[in-house]
């Protein structure tokens, strides 16, 4: 019986290696548009954050998540994330 490696991934926020699936990935469609990737399949440019707000505040402060998606994210989307973010977190 093989073993499989588990796939893990840097947070933007806070730079930590963690378990792909302890993340969230947010994505740049191929349209422009910014999305949480709830499956985690979706096409498009991904960057991985933890599940807290503190993490998406680093992100915004250091540009961290503009870098990995290649683009400048608008404060609006930010805003947006950020309320998704906190509806997951009371979950």
């Amino acid at each position: 019986m093989v073993k499989r490696k588990k796939p893990s991934r840097q947070c933007v926020g806070c730079n930590e290696m963690k378990l792909k699936t302890e993340l969230l990935r947010i994505i740049k469609t191929p349209d422009g548009e910014i999305l949480f990737d709830s499956t985690g399949k979706q096409n498009g440019r991904g960057a991985y954050i933890c599940c807290s707000s503190s993490c998406l505040v680093k992100a915004k402060k250091t540009k961290a998540l503009d870098k990995s998606l290649r683009m400048a994210i608008p404060s609006q989307v930010y805003d947006a994330l950020e309320k998704e973010l906190k509806q997951l977190e009371r979950k």
